[in-house]
């Protein structure tokens, strides 16, 4: 973009400490995930957790930065509208050879929002669209390799793909695991899967993808005008070689990996819009929002959120209701029917006996978005000052509002503005969905249920309040946990066995005849207040009777204590080779199964 000259010099050099703001942001940003591959060799595991957890605040810092940079040189926070209109369009101008512009305009709008009031931001000067096309940007390496079977064979490529990440680590039989790999793929695409001589290509993207203790590949076949998705799974063995583990081939079970309950990967991208248009072709039903948060840019991702919402806002015209199930004590929580989420807000009084503050659940709540959520906890969007249209507020929902959480709202005639909120993905409420499923349905429920809690501990999260209310069965039926004010770390938990009581007529009276601090917890109790239906009582305690032990909770602590980290699949253990394969794969004893 062509500048005039008669632009203040003032705007040119607020726009240019905007890109450097940013520009230092995406370095660090890049460091950090250049470093797993290292964390991945060594079997770094605390050190690919922390990594994650640290890389979150990131952002806020530069942020932060750059907004005490512009108040110290410039007195931004005292200029008038001319110089900062100007200063888009410099900035604009700084975005033409940009390789991550959707990134940048969105840390210019983080920075301006964090200084001028809310009054400034549906106006010209921020970024209400994306001003730069991210089609076509080109990344120096590429963002995908494409390897061509009909060259070689289709095992050579494989194995090829494989080599060309280039890990430290030894494999332990990368012939064995290939083969493995291409029977099941045989096996699963039967009668479509591309010919030998067929001309076809695989096309990879060029940094693995890390999580807890695994790298992922993810690619597509593309034969013609047909492709098809994969994502390959590689750990480590007891020995510390690597071994491919699986080979995910649907596109749902592919978007698991994506999922709200999932920690964010950390992937190394020149040109990251590249990456999600691959992962868009791979994964349509997955929104640019979505896979831009599971790529760790959590605020691109909450910006083209906003952005689909107001869209949706505009093409819809039901309106928002309170969620159905149990109101919660703490949490106000409503809906728009026609949208597959929830918005949450923290009451002003709370019901019952709750013994915390407005900042203790934003702590807690703080806590999940950066711990490990193992797939068993929802993620959140939070959002400050929020405009909603009044008219699509039922009255039943508007009184709640002035009566629960009347600090959190302001209203005018056109508009109700919610000064802080949560937003998270739709789920059925646990006790409703319960209330509603078969009985061979309601088994499988609690059971995932009791494991998801098992997860959960062994990740050092303790749920608090375990009622079937505050879990939630996502649409692939997979229970999650969803109520965070009671949340705390397993580690600081004291879990007792109740003592005898020293009579029966103590023991009868119904009083506590122990000291209770505030954080022990009784494991024996949770049967009390869970298993009331007789039909989920038998199922628990099929699967689940070691939750109501106190044993079962102190052994998991003390793996915690040790450093130990659990694995996780996040497909059914059936698929993973050294159960599918067993019988055929030589040295499969020294994967853990």
């Amino acid at each position: 973009m062509q500048i005039p000259e008669y632009y203040n010099p003032v705007a040119r050099d607020i726009a240019q400490a905007l890109i450097d703001g940013f520009n230092k942001h995406y370095r660090l940003f890049r460091e950090c995930n250049q470093k797993a591959r290292q964390l991945f060799d060594d079997a770094d595991w605390q050190g690919v957790q922390k990594a994650i957890r640290d890389r979150i605040q990131f952002y806020d810092d530069r942020v932060s930065e750059t907004v005490a940079r512009l108040n110290t040189e410039f007195h931004a926070d005292l200029l008038d509208d001319d110089i900062w209109q100007q200063a888009k369009l410099y900035f604009i101008g700084l975005l033409t050879n940009h390789k991550q512009p959707e990134l940048a305009e969105t840390f210019f709008n983080s920075v301006f929002t964090r200084m001028l009031h809310r009054d400034y931001f549906n106006n010209d000067f921020i970024f209400i669209r994306p001003a730069i096309s991210t089609e076509y940007i080109e990344s120096d390496p590429p963002s995908y390799r494409s390897y061509y079977p009909a060259k070689s064979s289709l095992r050579a490529v494989t194995k090829r793909i494989i080599r060309d990440f280039g890990w430290r680590r030894p494999f332990a039989d990368l012939n064995r695991d290939t083969a493995f790999l291409l029977r099941y793929a045989h096996e699963f695409l039967q009668g479509i899967w591309p010919k030998p001589e067929a001309n076809f290509q695989i096309q990879v993207l060029s940094s693995p993808f890390y999580r807890n203790k695994t790298a992922y590949i993810f690619g597509k076949v593309v034969n013609g005008g047909n492709s098809y998705p994969f994502a390959i799974p590689v750990l480590h063995d007891a020995a510390g070689r690597l071994y491919l583990d699986t080979i995910l081939l649907e596109p749902w079970r592919i978007g698991v990996l994506f999922s709200f309950s999932r920690a964010y990967f950390l992937v190394d991208m020149e040109v990251p819009s590249g990456y999600v248009q691959f992962l868009r072709g791979m994964l349509p039903s997955k929104t640019k929002a979505e896979l831009y948060t599971m790529l760790g840019l959590q605020k691109q991702g909450k910006n083209t959120f906003y952005r689909d919402f107001m869209q949706h806002l505009q093409h819809s015209d039901d309106q928002f209701v309170i969620a159905p199930g149990i109101r919660g004590l703490v949490m106000l929580v409503f809906t728009l029917p026609s949208y597959p989420y929830v918005f949450k807000l923290i009451k002003d009084v709370f019901g019952g006996p709750k013994e915390m503050d407005r900042a203790t659940v934003k702590q807690k709540y703080r806590l999940v978005k950066r711990h490990d959520r193992v797939g068993r906890m929802a993620d959140t969007l939070e959002f400050s000052n929020v405009a909603f249209p009044r008219h699509r507020f039922t009255d039943e929902l508007i009184g709640e509002l002035r009566a629960l959480a009347p600090s959190m709202m302001e209203e005018s005639e056109g508009s109700i503005v919610i000064k802080h909120l949560y937003i998270e993905r739709r789920m059925k409420p646990l006790n409703l969905y319960l209330m509603s499923c078969d009985a061979a349905e309601k088994e499988r429920v609690v059971r995932d249920y009791g494991l998801a809690i098992k997860e959960l501990a062994s990740a050092n999260i303790f749920p608090g309040d375990m009622l079937f209310k505050n879990f939630g069965v996502t649409r692939y039926g997979r229970v999650i946990f969803y109520d965070y004010d009671e949340i705390e770390y397993m580690t600081d938990c004291n879990f007792r066995r109740i003592p005898p009581a020293p009579n029966p007529e103590m023991e009868m009276s119904g009083e506590v005849w122990y000291p209770v601090a505030r954080n022990d917890v009784f494991p024996e109790e949770f049967g009390t207040f869970l298993l009331g239906d007789p039909v989920v009582r038998k199922t628990f305690l099929k699967y689940h009777r070691d939750l109501l032990d106190a044993g079962f909770w102190q052994q998991r602590q003390q793996r915690i204590r040790e450093g130990f980290i659990e694995d996780f699949y996040p497909y059914p253990e059936e698929m993973r080779f050294v159960n599918r394969f067993a019988s055929a794969g030589q040295g499969m004893e020294r994967i853990p199964a």
